[in-house]
């Protein structure tokens, strides 16, 4: 899944299938799905769009939903935050316990005067101003059963076991959506019993799949040929699939039938039942999948802690995941034998964890006993990016409590980074080095040690995008304490201001902040949550046109660059000036309930592959004016209508009216049509409304009656492109005119677009779409939820450990791919880099010829200088050498050509060239031998000027 592409598809509808209501004894949600797009056109909408598109019509149900979330260290503050900025309609906090130092190491909830205070009411109040749509309240008594009753989902951090059991039992009995979830050091479990009869609506993400019919055989079973809705594009159907038809002209008994199975012959044939009896398929029509409600059933913790139901990406990770079971069990053991947890190192407690585990997991199978060591090794620690991964998943479980929306966890999820423990300086930590400072970072010291801890506030690093995975970078950044020391800094830029429709997702902003510039309102809460941060807030884009800012001089000074970019040729700049200058990268992305990390280590890992071209959401014209076959044409119609009507000849007429000159710098025949355009602008321009009324009316005449009517004339419902051979059929569709009715029009942009997409739509006999969906796909909207942001941005945290230690090996390294709507978390391990043969020897991808470009005379060296040092060191004989496309030398010049040549010096003819001076030149050259094949296998030569 290390794919960089964003866009998933949003919500579609529901075929017929089992009964949308609740099962009996359930308390709140798993209910029915809701049709449509919620809180579509409301004020909500604008805060909630890119949820929407992920959650779908549940969403609604969240603003009447309550939730318990019991523990408000890291881990319950990660899980309350998603619920908040989610929208969920209460939210109550309970701790009994009160804030020390060592809380604000991960819990970002908590001001320095929030130390001594009660954890719950502290995160009261912070939470309140996340959204003032939810309420937020906090309770420190005891969770009594007529307390819990009050509640749909209730979620338990930092909980004895004892509890988990008592609450557990009565949730499942009392119908109650109960979670687990838990961190300690570098491992965290997620647990969830949604009781015996939980529907899931909608188990899958993106719209159902579609296809263009163009052949139906009759026959049992019969067959049908089909096309993608994409043009040239296979059908995107499995076995299994249920389907449904509309608009088949002919064989008309397959619409509006009840939704049945196909079986996939290949990429453009399915299988059907028996149509032997169906009268002779024609033309038209469209096959769509259908979804049913899921219904699932889980276990009560009591049994499910015995008989383990546990969720792996891969069968390889069973035997990992059974110890962390069985550890979490004999930490719990632990605990309430000692009084305390295993002291960070102490080989002793380690081994006594060990000891438990292997008495309450022997039915469960062999234990691996270095995970169980490790783990129990560091324990007592608390690590904000740990937090984050766990914190993030529960919070997604308990929205898909809520909607009903994509599969529950079934039941356990166990995820560890004990990777970090086999680092070569992590190994040598002693239990001295662990102990406790009194230091809001003594979570992290104990895992990692106090001189670690130090070294974190050295790091200098570029966080590049301050949106929704930048927001959850800095906020982990400042309970680490990343460059909160001597030296330390982080630059943050992004050249974007916060709007309404960030603040369900990222975390540092709230209403005040709407239109301020991004970086500057981050760092400020940065400095706010950590105020030793030391953060430099910019805001310019990385790219060309700023390399005198942030060029390689820049770059080679950071010890790493955080990647929060949203536009695929960015990310692709970034990493190409990562790779010139040999700094690390860490490249995250988001697609709705799906994220991945991406790591770059020089010179351990392969670069990051290029980016490749996004796709723009355009079609061929024909298929746009004559032929549309799916909704996704008549938007993109749509929207090209909007453009050529209000904004194109709007731009171009201010332009004339300011300069107009401007037409002298198009192309001649692109300066006539523009001219033309702002000619009929000017002359047709509206005196009154009424003037905008009868030009509207007759553009909808146009547009939706004439236009058609002209299109059937010249190819009437009959015609045939040759004889048999209908021309209305297979991915053409035949369109009829439509009357006007005053009673059907909408107005102003997306109002618009989507009244002329679904007009152009009943035309072709196209389903319609609403609002919020035409919104979406028109306006590309990529949809995003906070629980993935913050999960990802966890796990590119837990690679910086890495990056600070200078871990040369590259088996601890790890990219991840994350899947919230299955529960799924894949880390692997990245590829090497590629080598190749040049001169005689091996290269890395990674290696370059560097010199120090000083001659003898202390001046910048000669060409003649650069050839004998190739010649001297690696025994090359140089036949062309190049700085950009300017020759330096070339043997093949006469010899007082090449005379010239060598006596110049390199930078020589710079400023002619209209280049700014540089220190640093990256050369090209040719050797004397080489074979047709090292055009692309020669290592750069990069020469440093003094």
């Amino acid at each position: 899944m290390a794919t960089r592409e964003r866009g998933l598809r949003g919500e579609g509808g529901r075929g017929r299938g089992l009964s949308s209501e609740r099962c009996p004894g359930r308390a709140g949600g798993g209910a029915c799905a809701v049709g449509g797009a919620a809180m579509a056109g409301s004020s909500e909408e604008g805060l909630y769009s890119r949820q929407l598109y992920v959650l779908g019509g549940g969403a609604r149900r969240l603003a009447g939903a309550a939730v318990l979330v019991s523990g408000l260290r890291g881990t319950g503050a990660q899980v309350a935050a998603a619920l908040v900025l989610a929208g969920t309609g209460r939210v109550v906090l309970h701790d009994r316990g009160v804030a020390c130092t060592a809380d604000r190491g991960q819990q970002f909830l908590l001001g320095e005067s929030d130390v001594g205070q009660n954890r719950a009411e502290a995160s009261q109040r912070a939470l309140a101003e996340l959204n003032p749509r939810v309420t937020v309240a906090a309770h420190t008594g005891e969770l009594s059963e007529a307390f819990l009753a009050s509640f749909q989902v209730v979620v338990l951090t930092e909980s004895p076991l004892e509890e988990q059991l008592h609450v557990g039992d009565f949730c499942h009995d009392q119908g109650i959506y109960f979670i687990v979830a838990d961190t300690k050091g570098l491992a965290g479990q997620l647990f969830c019993d949604f009781g015996e009869c939980f529907i899931v609506n909608d188990p899958a993400e993106g719209d159902p799949e579609h296809a263009a019919v163009q052949h139906i055989s009759q026959g049992n079973p019969g067959v049908v040929t089909c096309m993608g809705t994409e043009d040239n594009h296979t059908h995107l159907f499995c076995d299994g699939d249920l389907v449904t038809f509309s608009g088949v002209e002919g064989m008309t008994e397959l619409n509006g039938q009840d939704p049945i199975p196909v079986r996939v012959l290949d990429g453009f044939r399915l299988e059907i039942g028996d149509t032997s009896s169906f009268s002779p398929y024609r033309c038209g029509g469209l096959v769509s999948q259908v979804r049913l409600p899921e219904v699932h059933s889980y276990e009560p913790l009591r049994q499910a802690l015995e008989e383990p139901k546990i969720q792996v990406a891969n069968p390889e990770e069973l035997l990992r995941s059974r110890s962390l079971h069985a550890a979490f069990r004999a930490l719990h053991a632990f605990r309430k034998e000692q009084g305390h947890l295993p002291r960070p190192r102490a080989p002793a407690d380690a081994e006594r964890v060990l000891e438990l585990a292997q008495s309450l997991g022997a039915q469960q199978g062999p234990l691996d006993e270095d995970i169980v060591r490790a783990f129990a090794s560091v324990s007592a620690g608390d690590l904000c990016p740990v937090a984050a991964v766990v914190g993030a998943m529960a919070a997604q479980e308990v929205l898909k409590a809520i909607t009903g929306k994509f599969l529950p966890l079934d039941q356990w999820l166990y995820f560890d980074a004990l990777e970090c423990l086999a680092l070569e300086g992590a190994a040598r930590v002693t239990e001295k080095d662990c102990a406790p400072r009194g230091s809001r970072y003594d979570g992290q010291i104990a895992v990692f040690g106090a001189a670690f801890q130090e070294q974190l506030g050295h790091q200098k690093y570029l966080v590049v995008g301050a949106g929704a995975i930048g927001c959850e970078l800095l906020k982990n950044f400042a309970m680490m304490g990343m460059a909160a020391g001597q030296g330390g800094n982080l630059t943050i830029t992004d050249m974007d201001t916060v709007a309404l429709s960030n603040l369900h997702r990222q975390l540092l902003y709230r209403s005040a902040d709407i239109s301020k510039p991004k970086s500057a309102v981050a760092a400020a809460a940065m400095r706010r949550m950590n105020p030793d941060v030391r953060v430099t807030a910019h805001q310019n884009q990385v790219g060309p046109a700023t390399e005198l800012l942030y060029g390689d001089d820049f770059f080679q000074r950071l010890d790493g660059v955080a990647s929060a970019l949203d536009t695929l040729e960015a990310r692709a700049y970034l990493e190409s000036r990562c790779l010139r200058c040999r700094t690390p990268l860490l490249d995250s992305g988001t697609e709705g309930p799906r994220g991945n990390v991406l790591v770059m280590v020089p010179p351990l890992t392969k670069p990051l592959e290029p980016a490749g071209t996004a796709r723009d959401g355009t079609f061929p014209l024909c298929t746009l004016r004559y032929f549309p076959r799916t909704i996704q044409h008549t938007l993109q119609w749509a929207r090209d209508e909007f453009e050529g009507l209000f904004q194109l000849p709007a731009e171009h007429v201010n332009r004339f009216m300011e300069d107009p000159t401007f037409l002298e710098q198009l192309p001649a025949g692109k300066a006539l049509e523009v001219l033309e355009q702002v000619q009929s602008s000017l002359r047709e321009r509206p005196r009154d409304w009424r003037d905008c009324v009868r030009w509207a009316r007759r553009r909808w005449q146009s547009r939706y009656h004439d236009a058609i009517a002209q299109l059937l004339h010249n190819f009437p419902p009959e015609h045939e492109t040759s004889p048999g051979v209908p021309f209305w059929a297979g991915d053409r569709s035949c369109p009829h005119p439509l009357t006007f009715n005053p009673e059907n029009d909408n107005d102003i942009h997306v109002n618009f677009i989507t009244a002329a997409s679904n007009l152009r739509a009943e035309n072709y006999g196209i389903t319609p779409a609403d609002w919020l969906t035409s919104k979406r796909i028109a306006g590309r909207i990529v949809p995003a939820i906070i629980t993935t942001t913050a999960a990802v941005a966890g796990l590119a945290c837990l690679e910086i450990y890495k990056l600070v230690w200078a871990c040369r090996d590259l088996s601890c390294y790890r990219n991840s791919n994350l899947s919230l709507s299955d529960c799924l978390l894949l880390r692997i391990q990245p590829l090497p880099p590629p080598t190749y043969w040049y001169g005689g020897r091996e290269w890395s991808c990674w290696d370059r010829l560097e010199m120090q470009a000083v001659g003898t005379d202390g001046q910048e060296m000669t060409v003649q200088e650069v050839l004998d040092w190739l010649q001297r060191t690696h025994g090359w004989t140089v036949t062309t050498l190049l700085r950009g496309h300017t020759v330096l030398y070339d043997r093949e010049e006469d010899e007082e050509t090449r005379a010239q040549q060598r006596a110049q010096r390199l930078s020589e003819n710079l400023e002619d060239a209209g280049q700014p001076p540089q220190r640093e030149l990256e050369l090209y050259y040719v050797c004397e031998g080489e074979d047709a094949e090292a055009e692309d296998a020669r290592p750069p030569l990069l020469c440093f000027l003094p």
